[in-house]
């Protein structure tokens, strides 16, 4: 079941992106280009995702199993450390240069865009280096 609604999940995500038309990078680069051509149209995008998962997460704090039977493991830390900070800046850098963040870069790889496809690659190679680096610097 769960492999279903992960599915299903991720097809309506999928479709929220393309209707939202944020797999194309020119969107978010209208986004950031405040003296040009401005496109504000992702702040209405941002803020219906950031409505749906406030009010999802306010329902998953109340329960210990989800919906569909899954015990739910939700984020306990609200520590604001250098590794978040860090790790936001790169996201947003990287966001901002590439036009792709990784859900519509996923999505533009199905599609066949060859941006996506090398976005992603630079994504996989950027997973596996924290993976290294992980690796050698943590305490053993």
């Amino acid at each position: 079941m769960i492999y279903f609604t992960s599915f299903v999940a991720g097809v309506l995500f999928g479709l929220g992106l393309i209707v939202s038309g944020m797999i194309n990078p020119g969107k978010l680069q209208g986004f950031l280009d405040l003296a040009g051509a401005w496109d504000p149209s992702l702040i209405f995008v941002m803020a219906g995702a950031i409505a749906v998962g406030l009010l999802a997460f306010a329902i998953a704090k109340k329960r210990s199993i989800s919906f569909i039977g899954e015990k739910m493991d939700l984020p306990t830390s609200t520590a604001i450390d250098l590794r978040l900070v860090g790790g936001s800046a790169l996201f947003g850098i990287g966001w901002g240069l590439a036009g792709f963040c990784p859900g519509p870069a996923l999505v533009s790889l199905g599609m066949g865009l060859p941006s996506a496809m090398i976005f992603v690659a630079a994504m996989i190679a950027g997973m596996l280096l924290f993976e290294l680096i992980e690796k050698v610097c943590s305490p053993k």
